[in-house]
């Protein structure tokens, strides 16, 4: 009996900790490194990708903390609505996992120390109050991606000292955190209709801004040195992203929602994957976009949203 509720108990920690999206995390720390150079040491690799790892973690476990009560009443399968897991319980997981990003990130320099610390208050504020406002919400998360990608990029910090060095420049390769802004705005934006549907003037917006994310993906590319290769993942994103979304946009129920959602959370790989292509060609591109085939088969075990 108490081995039945301790494997109940485990299975739910995992639960509030979305298994399938944290390789998406992971991708934007591999995109991040290829576009600082991947000059830098595997160890700080490694580092950063335990930071992710315990940030995301810990962010959507606070997520489920935050939203018990609502939960009770439209997600009762959540693990704390159906009392396999507390919410204090919930509480120290979420403070133990976000401790342990910020800990390991301080291991690479204090760049990474300031980006994990600032995306882990990122992630309270959206998790309490920004999810609740149209606007700020999706411009919450969508800071808590880009910072995800700036932190890959910390593992070389003089990419980000060249910006002073030289001038702010819109060529430079931290603009391309602007992708994350509006990718996972676009994503975070129309998910609120996910319980019981949209509208059609929020999945039109969304649309646009998975157009606006292609447009720079395309840009990206064209002027890579891997161009070729590039331009078969932006043409892999397209083909994942637009039916989804131009069909939630176009038809708001919320199972149309449920699955746009899904299919630009494990999509975000493949815009990972077309960055790292872009900086360091189609192979290492592939390794990012494995990662998709990861959380593809998580997802068979663990929900995502």
């Amino acid at each position: 009996m108490n081995t039945t509720i301790l494997s109940n108990r485990t299975a739910g920690y995992f639960q509030l900790m979305r298994p399938p999206n944290i390789p998406t995390a992971w991708a934007d720390i591999l995109a991040g490194y290829a576009i600082a150079g991947s000059s830098a040491s595997i160890s700080s690799l490694l580092w950063l990708l335990l930071a992710t790892t315990g940030l995301y973690g810990g962010g959507v476990v606070f997520n489920d903390v935050f939203d018990a009560e609502l939960d009770a009443e439209e997600r009762p399968e959540r693990p704390i609505p159906r009392g396999t897991v507390s919410s204090q319980e919930a509480t120290i997981l979420g403070g133990f996992l976000l401790t342990v990003g910020v800990f390991a990130a301080s291991q690479v320099s204090g760049l990474s120390l300031v980006l994990a610390s600032l995306i882990a208050a990122a992630t309270l504020i959206y998790d309490s109050i920004a999810k609740h406002h149209a606007l700020f919400g999706p411009l919450t998360m969508g800071f808590c991606r880009a910072g995800n990608l700036l932190l890959g990029i910390s593992v070389l910090p003089t990419v980000f000292s060249n910006i002073f060095e030289n001038g702010f420049s819109l060529i430079h390769p931290t603009y391309l955190a602007i992708i994350p802004i509006l990718y996972i705005g676009a994503i975070t934006a129309i998910s609120q209709g996910e319980v019981y549907g949209g509208s059609r003037r929020t999945g039109q917006i969304s649309v646009v801004l998975m157009g606006v994310v292609i447009a720079i993906l395309l840009g990206c590319a064209i002027t890579s040195a891997h161009m070729i290769s590039a331009l078969l993942f932006v043409a892999l994103l397209t083909w994942r992203i637009f039916p989804p979304f131009v069909r939630a946009a176009t038809h708001p129920q919320a199972n149309h929602i449920r699955s746009a959602v899904q299919a630009g959370i494990l999509s975000l790989v493949i815009v990972n994957a077309t960055l790292a292509s872009c900086f360091a060609g189609g192979l290492y591109g592939l390794l990012v976009l494995a990662l998709l085939l990861l959380s593809m088969g998580l997802v068979r075990l663990f929900a995502m949203t």
